[in-house]
Parts: structure tokens; sequence; C-alpha cells
């Protein structure tokens, strides 16, 4: 088996190792307990390896040559890194800033699942070759895969949005994991 195109490069190196990283911690911050010492810190390590997928994200053309639908996805996981670091640090808005964070880390982590799953199909197009499978094929491949992990991200979080509202209320047991 040909691993030549799982990684491209230095940079699709960094782009793995980062997205190894995030997706460790990622997953740790999102079923550990919320506001300990173990969480912040995880936390500051998943966003601090977002920040380096995505920039490594955005030197990487080995798929199309040019600026992409996986380059416009960063934009959107930059967004949702954003909207998630940006209200804890700020403590703004005061009277929500908690569930600003919750939802846009749990969507980031979310993205980053999807965006895993993407990858992996995309690294496996010499199979779509040597089959003579037809791109549309690939490409609807590629986008159920991440939709399928979307739905089943979109239902958890209906499930657990009002257990994360209770918390910021005060109404939790600190001893609860956020997905269990």
């Amino acid at each position: 088996m040909n691993f030549s195109n799982l990684i491209t490069g230095n940079i699709g190196l960094i782009h793995l190792i980062f997205s190894i990283v995030a997706l460790i911690t990622g997953t740790l911050v999102l079923v550990k307990k919320k506001g300990s010492k173990t969480h912040k810190k995880t936390g500051y390590v998943y966003a601090i390896s977002m920040v380096g997928l995505i920039i490594t994200a955005f030197m990487l053309y080995n798929l199309f040559g040019k600026f992409g639908i996986f380059h416009w996805l960063a934009v959107v996981s930059t967004l949702t890194l954003a909207g998630g670091i940006l209200p804890i640090l700020s403590k703004k808005p005061a009277d929500g800033y908690m569930t600003l964070h919750w939802n846009f880390m749990y969507w980031s982590v979310m993205g980053l699942y999807a965006a895993f799953v993407s990858e992996t199909i995309v690294r496996i197009p010499q199979v779509v070759v040597e089959n003579n499978i037809p791109n549309h094929v690939f490409y609807s491949m590629t986008g159920i895969g991440t939709g399928v992990v979307m739905f089943v991200a979109l239902i958890i979080f209906f499930i657990k949005k009002k257990h994360w509202q209770q918390f910021e209320k005060g109404e939790h047991s600190a001893s609860k994991p956020s997905l269990k």
C-alpha cells in the first residue's frame, strides 16, 4: 500500500500532528468535568493545536491545487474556535459567556470530527482511481460521511444543551461530565 498521499511534505506532517493533538484534547474537553484546572489546561492545548491546524490547513493545496472547500471549512473552523475562546477570555456577555463558550467549542470539536472523516475519505483517491469510481461518488461519500457526523453531533447537542444551561445557572452536579 502506498502512503504517499497520507502525508504530503513537512506542512502535511505538522498538520497531521496538530490534528491528532486536537482530536485527543478536544475529546477530553468534551467528556471530562467542566471548569476544572485539567479542563482549562486541556482546553488551551486544544485551542493552540487548532490554531496550528488551521494555519497549516491554509498552506495545503494538494487536493485541488487552489483554494477549495476544505479551506472554506477552515474559515468556519476559525470562526467557531474564536466564538468559543473569546467569550471565555473576556467573560462577556456577563449573563451568557459560558453558553457561548460551550456552544462554539462543542461545534469546533464536532467540526474537527467531521474534518477527520472527510480527510480520511479524501486520502483514498488511489482506490477511487484504481477502481474507476466516478468523482461524484467519491465526493458524495465525503459529503455523506461529514453529514452523518454533524447530524449525530446535532442530536447530542440538543440532548445536552439543557444540561449545559443548568450548569451555567449553577444547577449542576460538578462531578457529572457533559457527554456521559
